[in-house]
């Protein structure tokens, strides 16, 4: 397939968690000691393996390596096609790979880092969610974004819309998900969804609903999408402490335009590349900068080839300082 993904840069600001992908893949083994979980209302650590280019053992293997180290959560992505990388290479379907990794964990929460709302209709997802919850006995986070990989949609026959209208359609789905979720039935009249007296059972473990994650940094669209119906938010840390900074103030003063406290809403980063670079001194000064500044759970994007050593030196020697 001809034509190459969009820029890392458009991506980081559409949706937030994400690194540069490589290829290729590597095997792990897990014997290391499981660290302190988080206190109450802690800092979290989490993982995103991206499902391109790897087997299904390795994701697997690496998803039983970061439960076996303490991590506190992990994620899929949400595309049909490898980003970043060759689009002619492999690549898992999100939604039903996480189904299986959930079956096969047993304490991290687990997610898509973040699903693609143009994709499918909220009712679909909504179902999804809500027996994956059960897989996993409520350990779901529902992560959700607006979707930005415009090749992927030309690809495949997808309405990709405009800015504006994927961000619409991400709030009001968002809506009738959180309608199915709390109630026996529901009737529902939008402009992109309908329902009509629609049952929806079983309802998910954790009530009312999965904690919602939205990723995306747009402050007109999304950050107001975010401030009104998501328990985390989600975006990519800069190495520019000042940049990130200002954006978490930012959202901050947009949750409060909506009569919401910021502190009611995770600040969830996505880490890698330049920042998971230096020694582990270094590394936790970083991640301090950023504790300061509101961020309460890291999310290491990690490329191919998986490197067990990034994960068991970062759960080793990163980790518990913040525990």
């Amino acid at each position: 397939m001809e034509g190459q993904p969009m820029s890392r840069r458009r991506f980081v600001q559409t949706i937030g968690a994400g690194a540069a992908i490589l290829a290729g893949a590597a095997p792990v083994r897990a014997d290391d000691a499981k660290p302190a979980a988080p206190k109450p209302g802690g800092i979290r650590f989490g993982v995103q393996t991206a499902p391109q280019h790897v087997t299904y053992q390795q994701i697997a293997d690496m998803w039983k390596l970061a439960e076996d180290l303490g991590y506190d959560t992990a994620f899929t992505f949400d595309h049909f096609m490898p980003i970043f990388s060759d689009p002619n290479g492999s690549c898992f379907e999100g939604w039903s790979l996480l189904a299986a990794l959930a079956a096969q964990t047993h304490r991290m929460k687990v997610g898509v880092l973040v699903t693609g709302n143009i994709y499918r209709f909220p009712i679909v997802v909504a179902k999804m969610a809500a027996t994956i919850d059960h897989v996993s006995n409520g350990r779901l986070i529902l992560g959700m974004g607006a979707g930005w990989f415009e090749l992927e949609s030309t690809a495949y026959g997808i309405p990709f819309y405009t800015v504006g209208g994927r961000a619409r359609r991400l709030g009001e789905a968002l809506q009738v998900m959180t309608l199915l979720f709390t109630h026996e039935r529901s009737t529902f009249d939008g402009k992109y969804y309908h329902l009509k007296d629609a049952p929806f059972e079983p309802k998910t473990v954790q009530r009312p609903h999965p904690p919602i994650l939205v990723g995306g940094v747009g402050p007109k669209l999304i950050q107001p999408i975010a401030a009104r119906y998501a328990d985390i938010w989600n975006f990519f840390a800069s190495p520019d402490i000042a940049k990130t900074k200002a954006l978490c103030e930012q959202f901050d003063g947009v949750c409060r335009q909506i009569g919401r406290d910021p502190a009611q809403i995770e600040k969830s980063a996505g880490i890698g590349g330049a920042m998971l670079e230096g020694t582990p001194k270094e590394l936790r000064a970083r991640l301090q900068e950023l504790v300061n500044i509101g961020v309460r759970h890291f999310i290491i994007a990690l490329p191919q080839p998986y490197e067990p050593s990034v994960v068991r030196s970062f759960a080793k020697e990163v980790v518990p300082a913040f525990r």
